[in-house]
């Protein structure tokens, strides 16, 4: 029979603990008994304890359970993945459903049941045995899509300056093409700094309409429009105490843009429909693929909002210009969607290999990840062959291998209205006749 981890028996009862761990023994690896709870902080502190069976009552004459609900509270607090069972007397089963309520994992009526106490005991420890196997399983995946920093010099020079900025509360500008991961690097920036204990709040000021764009940030009262039933915060207050990533900053119009101004120099919102003014700390890093000075020449992006945002400017390089990493990456992609897919570990065969290195992934990292997770899911060898993979695109250029699909055909006169517009979003717009939130949503799709 297979044993659960380790058990911790608390009971002012010699008697009850030594039956208890005759009764368990077969079951747990291990079975630890206390009988007082004064050493619990100390034996939580050492090592970590999958279940605690922990009785209500322990000073003479005084059967109230409040001192098995301090203890309770204490064991949650110095070891919060440690299940706790509440022991307890026919007369505390009001205090043990308040247990319950305060983190208890369950409770046992004495005079036990052997089967009922076993069972119960095992339970508990086998839903905390996949409660702790499920957060590996997520530390795992979050690890796999930690930023790569790769082997290059430019991304070594960039690790470097990431690392010292990230202790600071600068305001940082991330800038580089569409899918170097830009998103990524925020997210490691946000988890080197002070401020990662919250989580980071994410928005795409591409994707907000105008009409919600104050509402999404800066939150609204109740009453303040239609539907507002509710108080609402926005962005700015979620990420109060944490870092606040806007995404595709160069997308935001001229008339939001001063909006946003406003709040970055105030340090402070207004929700829409009230007066009031709300503080928030918020650490600010923003990202785009576009030339904000370029911009700011053209008059479609403010200068004085620029310098704001651009405390320190972090460039992510393109893939073709850090080459020697495109195999790690590569391998990276193949190990994560094996697992992903729930198929036997791959390799890229040597003209798959080559391919790769060839290929000027336009797309930069994004690309990559898409026609590896594509091949992936295709291939049914332990070997991932290269004709899985498109030519370099600098290649495609014969009759044979002209635009064939109305996908395709999109991308290229997207790249091109692009170019003819020098990445004038409103402009490119117009001139396919679709809105400039479909254009976005194209280019998301595609990875332009």
């Amino acid at each position: 029979m297979k044993k659960s981890g380790n058990i911790l028996l608390v009971d002012d009862n010699k008697g009850v603990l030594s039956a208890l761990q005759l009764l368990l023994k077969p079951h747990f690896e291990e079975t630890a008994a206390l009988s007082s709870p004064a050493a619990l902080p100390a034996l939580l502190r050492e090592r970590e304890w999958q279940v605690v069976l922990l009785d209500m009552n322990f000073t003479a004459g005084i059967n109230s359970g409040n001192e098995g609900l301090y203890w309770l509270r204490q064991i949650k607090s110095l070891s919060p993945r440690t299940a706790v069972v509440l022991f307890t007397a026919y007369a505390d089963i009001g205090l043990a459903v308040r247990g319950i309520k305060e983190g208890a994992a369950d409770f046992i009526v004495k005079p036990w049941d052997n089967n009922r106490l076993t069972e119960t005991l095992l339970e508990v420890a086998g839903r905390q045995q996949s409660s702790k196997n499920s957060m590996k399983e997520k530390e795992t995946a979050a690890n796999e899509r930690k930023m790569y920093w790769g082997v290059s010099q430019e991304m070594n020079r960039l690790r470097t300056l990431a690392a010292k900025v990230a202790a600071t509360d600068a305001n940082i500008l991330i800038t580089g093409e569409n899918g170097t991961g830009k998103e990524m690097l925020a997210r490691e920036i946000h988890a080197c700094s002070s401020r990662s204990k919250r989580e980071m709040v994410c928005v795409d000021m591409g994707a907000i309409t105008e009409t919600l764009f104050e509402s999404e940030l800066f939150g609204h009262a109740k009453g303040a429009f239609t539907d507002a039933y509710n108080d609402r915060p926005g962005k700015f207050e979620a990420a109060h105490g944490s870092t606040l990533f806007l995404d595709e900053i160069g997308n935001l119009p001229l008339h939001q843009q001063a909006k946003l101004l406003t709040v970055l120099q105030r340090r402070s919102i207004v929700r829409v429909g009230s007066n009031t003014p709300v503080p928030v700390d918020i650490r600010l890093v923003c990202a785009t693929n576009r030339n904000l000075e370029e911009m700011v020449k053209q008059g479609t992006f403010r200068e004085d909002l620029l310098y704001r945002i651009n405390t320190i400017n972090l460039e992510i390089p393109a893939l073709r210009h850090h080459s020697e990493d495109i195999l790690p990456l590569a391998e990276r992609f193949v190990s994560r969607f094996c697992k992903q897919y729930d198929k036997p570990q791959m390799t890229l065969d040597e003209e798959a290999a080559q391919r790769l290195k060839l290929h000027s992934w336009p797309g930069n990292i994004r690309e990559l990840e898409h026609a590896i997770e594509k091949a992936v899911i295709i291939c049914d060898t332990p070997s991932l062959p290269a004709d899985l993979f498109a030519l370099p695109r600098k290649a495609m250029t014969s009759p044979a291998e002209r635009v064939s699909t109305l996908e395709e055909m999109e991308v290229r006169m997207i790249r091109q209205a692009l170019e003819q517009c020098k990445g004038n979003l409103s402009a490119v717009a117009v001139q396919l006749g679709i809105t400039r939130q479909t254009l976005y949503n194209k280019m998301k799709k595609y990875g332009i």
